[in-house]
């Protein structure tokens, strides 16, 4: 929740002050870790080396599946943003920022292997991308379209910018069947109302609720709802509260 409020806050920020919103990517994030315990892995299916299949190999980098692999990426990532002169929010410890030279903010956001970069001068942000460049695999993804499921549209002209999940939205009604649906105006009808009684009591209902996704589709909604449908808020934390045992009603 704090991360997609961090995001909205970001995006006004540069829709009023029309700032220029990056986008870029670290490949394999998760292999730029540096260890700092020794860890020994037994050799790879297909990749062992004749005569020595009994031995095992010392990890010299980090690689996805370790437990602190996230962790050692931070490090690494977090030492380099400081090493350049930027700051830590407290708030969050994924979003960095600095003054250029003219005193106008460069912010930099960090979700695992996706960057976002905001600031006044395309000059100052190339150069930056020059140093994560020089330190890290990334790519250059250009002005900011999408991130995390939402779609960026912007207008610079009227400082506004736009988020939708239309795309994600549509693979969720389509992944529960549900796309064919009737549309309502309103997120949940007024006369709609849910209780405790309307649980689980008898065991045909129960081995026909086994089949059902009932959390999924909950977690999916609520995904939407955090990122860019806070109007669904209520409806998800009613239908939410019968998660461990839900009826057809619900």
């Amino acid at each position: 929740m704090v991360k997609m409020t961090k995001l909205r806050v970001l995006f006004a920020f540069t829709a009023a002050l029309d700032l220029v919103l990056f986008q870029m990517d670290v490949r394999t994030a998760f292999l730029h870790g540096d260890l700092d315990k020794e860890l020994f892995m037994k050799q790879s299916e297909g990749y062992a080396i004749s005569g020595k299949q009994h031995l095992v190999c010392k990890m010299k980098r980090s690689l996805h599946g370790l437990k602190q692999a996230p962790r050692q990426w931070y490090k690494k990532f977090d030492a380099f943003m400081l090493k350049h002169g930027f700051k830590r929010s407290h708030a969050d410890h994924c979003l960095y920022t600095k003054k250029d030279e003219d005193g106008s903010p460069i912010i930099l956001v960090l979700y695992v292997g996706d960057m976002l970069l905001v600031g006044k001068k395309k000059s100052t942000l190339n150069a930056l991308k020059q140093q994560l460049n020089s330190a890290f695999s990334m790519k250059d993804l250009g002005e900011a379209e999408h991130i995390l499921g939402m779609r960026i549209k912007r207008d610079r002209q009227q400082y506004t910018l736009h988020l939708s999940q239309e795309k994600y939205i549509e693979k969720v009604l389509d992944r529960f069947n549900v796309a064919d649906a009737k549309p309502l105006g309103v997120p949940l009808q007024p006369h709609v109302r849910f209780s405790k009684d309307g649980c689980l009591k008898d065991d045909d209902a129960a081995n026909y609720m086994k089949n059902v996704p009932y959390a999924s589709a909950c977690g999916s909604l609520m995904y939407a709802m955090v990122a860019t449908w806070p109007d669904i808020d209520l409806a998800i934390r009613i239908v939410g509260r019968f998660m461990a045992n839900p009826s057809r009603a619900h």
